[in-house]
């Protein structure tokens, strides 16, 4: 589904879910940072792997 067709939904639960799913990303974020690990995902079908040190970089840059 899109956000737009999420944020249309009749169902709360799935309205919410994009909310939910940016929370998460948040929260995975904040723990690779914490602990110094990479933060793996799915990018264009490819895995990619970021650093601890990336994800800092990234947040002193957006925070900027």
């Amino acid at each position: 589904m899109t956000p737009q067709e999420l944020a249309q939904a009749k169902d709360p639960d799935i309205r919410a879910s994009l909310q939910a799913m940016h929370r998460a990303a948040e929260l995975a974020r904040q723990t690779a940072i914490q602990t110094g690990t990479d933060l793996v995902i799915v990018e264009n079908q490819q895995i990619v792997r970021i650093s601890a040190e990336q994800l800092q970089r990234a947040r002193t840059q957006h925070e900027g």
